[in-house]
């Protein structure tokens, strides 16, 4: 087996290759590197395809998959099988989506759990995190077939705001990329690294880092000290950005052209046409004063910028509005802010321009490709984990993946390798059985998905949890990583205050050498790992569905019809069947969104009858 370096400072495999930054989007996404000769950061354009990729997967008939531009084609066409926005979805369950879930035009998966969203195309059932691997495959790609060389690892950014579990859902998508993941970093911080704010470990400075993209908006408020980048707020709408300047454009075209808006929206073509219109006035608006243009036969589309701004002043006041709760969450004034910089294409509008100099007090920085300049960052966090920046301070990181072991073996990472230290990070769990009152937590360390090919530091039980129904307890798993390496892992269930705690070296006993297998493993079992990963994760999900079910029909079976009861155990036993015979993660979770389906109703129906009774003065269990 061939022989791999790694540097442990940074747990990096020491390769002769380049590593790239990449900016998963919600919209579009792009990949950069630091090009060898100048060393300056460069967004890769694969075959003058253009440096953006749209954040969109299709589905085709023939199980194909397309992905980028081609598959922006098909949002109109087949908006079932098309799926974008995929950013929104990861690391979330489907009750975190609250009011939002139906703004997607493909099925998502309600499995009423806490459990994270899929989504079904056809008969086949995908996580957030495979989507977006999707994504990070054209990317790799793309990268490949221009650089002419392997790429294996990669820097991913993220929106400031994400949480530790969106943050290891792209972590994850990275990995079932075939990437190594490198560093998730900040987008706001890779933008003023791509401004050259930071690199120079003496600079102190606040940032405020103005982000609007096609779907989404934030704003981060960063202090950077000592070559330390601390996101002091931020704020922001994940349902406000560029679409929305076009939305308003096709509302007023509609108007203006005394059109109805449900007619113009049941025919795609013209609705499709619409929109396309509506972005190109919006482009040249931004450097013109009128944009004509038409639909043949259909409409006209004339539009004076002095209409548009206007027509989009609500929504810039909406982002101000956001700059100014990010101020005031911070504790600053706009004058002491030291520099604004714009990211996303969305801020080329001249208006949006002027209004974020006006809040702030001083011209912002848009000097660098809005739509580049995050990727541009990520190349340059890639080239000071490469080593290649020598002024430049790197902090100590942990080298490999701490975690606990979750239901089925599966390992839950609460701090990813090559996390700065010290650190902290926590996830909450719950009971799976009704009235557990003891938890066993397993703490191990290793890149695996299955906990058996880690290893394991501690173990204890977190005793005296409240006797509730399963799903109900909440337990706050915390990891504290100190700077010399000690974690302490804490356990607390917060409705009693009970608490466990144990202290472990993560590193003691491991020698450079397993470390460094360790990690090779990681890499070369990847692609099964995710898929052992994802059979055990549909198992668990099946198991906790048929112990609901069960437990349900034991309990009110009175409230259904015999027919309704007799077909639940005919679904019943089918999952069963399936759970037997060994099936795929997809046989798995059609036989579960079958019996989810089918049984769903009756809940509610219940909670009726018990509404109706609890009036009445009586009670039902």
């Amino acid at each position: 087996m061939a022989k791999v370096a790694i540097n442990l400072s940074t747990g990096a495999l020491q390769q002769e290759e380049v590593i790239v930054g990449i900016d998963l989007g919600t919209t579009n996404s792009l990949v950069a590197y630091i090009h060898p000769e100048d060393k300056k950061p460069i967004a890769i354009n694969d075959q003058g395809q253009g440096t953006i990729v749209p954040s969109v997967v299709h589905f085709t008939d023939t199980g194909e998959t397309v992905v980028g531009t081609a598959a922006k084609d098909y949002l109109i066409t087949d908006p079932a099988n098309t799926i974008y926005s995929v950013k929104r979805l990861l690391g979330k369950s489907y009750q975190d989506l609250g009011a939002h879930k139906d703004y997607f035009g493909y099925k998502v998966i309600d499995d009423d759990s806490e459990g994270l969203v899929k989504v079904r195309v056809k008969n086949t059932f995908y996580s957030p995190i495979e989507l977006s691997a999707e994504i990070l495959k054209e990317l790799r790609a793309r990268a490949e077939h221009a650089l002419k060389t392997p790429v294996n690892r990669a820097v991913i950014t993220v929106p400031a705001y994400f949480n530790d579990s969106q943050r290891q859902a792209t972590r994850d998508a990275g990995k079932l990329a075939g990437l190594e993941v490198l560093r998730i970093v900040n987008e706001p911080t890779a933008a003023a690294l791509a401004y050259g704010i930071g690199i120079d470990p003496n600079e102190e400075k606040t940032v405020a880092v103005y982000d609007l993209g096609g779907g989404t908006f934030d704003i981060s408020i960063l202090s950077i000290h000592q070559g330390i980048f601390e996101v002091l707020s931020t704020h922001g709408d994940t349902y406000l950005g560029g679409d929305d300047f076009d939305r308003a454009i096709i509302n007023h075209w509609i108007q203006e052209n005394q059109l109805i808006a449900d007619t113009v929206n049941l025919d795609k073509n013209l609705s499709q046409e619409l929109r396309l219109k509506a972005e190109e006035a919006k482009k040249v608006l931004s450097s013109q004063q009128v944009y004509t243009s038409s639909i043949e036969g259909k409409m006209e589309c004339h539009l004076e910028r002095h209409t548009f701004e206007a027509l989009i002043a609500p929504i810039v006041t909406r982002t101000i509005e956001s700059c100014r709760q990010a101020m005031s969450d911070a504790k600053l004034q706009p004058e002491q802010v030291d520099a604004v910089i714009m990211v996303g294409g969305s801020t080329r509008v001249p208006m949006v321009y002027e209004a974020v100099s006006e809040f702030f007090g001083r011209p912002a920085n848009n000097t660098l490709n809005p739509d580049e300049v995050v990727a541009l960052g990520a190349a340059i966090q890639a080239d000071i984990l490469a080593g290649n920046r020598k002024d430049i301070l790197l902090l100590d990181v942990t080298p490999l993946t701490l975690g606990i072991e979750t239901m089925g073996g599966l390992m839950d990472p609460i701090i990813p390798r090559n996390s700065k230290i010290p650190t902290k990070a926590g996830r909450q769990y719950t009971t799976s059985i009704d009235g557990q009152v003891n938890m066993k937590i397993s703490v191990y360390q290793g890149e695996r998905d299955v906990v058996h090919e880690n290893r394991k530091l501690a173990e204890f039980d977190l005793k005296g949890i409240p006797a509730m129904p399963a799903g109900f307890p909440k337990v706050d798993v915390n990891f504290i990583l100190n700077a010399d390496g000690i974690l302490k892992v804490e356990a607390i269930e917060l409705r009693s205050g009970t608490h466990q705690e144990v202290e472990v070296k993560p590193q003691y006993g491991l020698t450079d050498a397993q470390v460094e297998q360790m990690l090779l493993d990681s890499i070369t079992h990847a692609r099964e790992d995710v898929n052992a990963r994802m059979i055990i994760e549909a198992r668990t999900t099946a198991d906790q569905m048929l112990y609901q079910v069960e437990r349900f029909l034991e309990k009110n079976g009175e409230y259904l019809t015999e027919e309704e009861i007799q077909l639940t155990r005919q679904n019943v036993q089918q999952l069963k069947d399936v759970l037997a015979s060994g099936g795929d993660k997809d046989a798995i979770l059609t036989a579960v969104d079958v019996l989810e389906e089918q049984t769903s109703p009756f809940a509610e129906r219940v909670m009726q009858i018990s509404i109706k009774k609890a009036m009445s003065g009586k009670k039902i269990e």
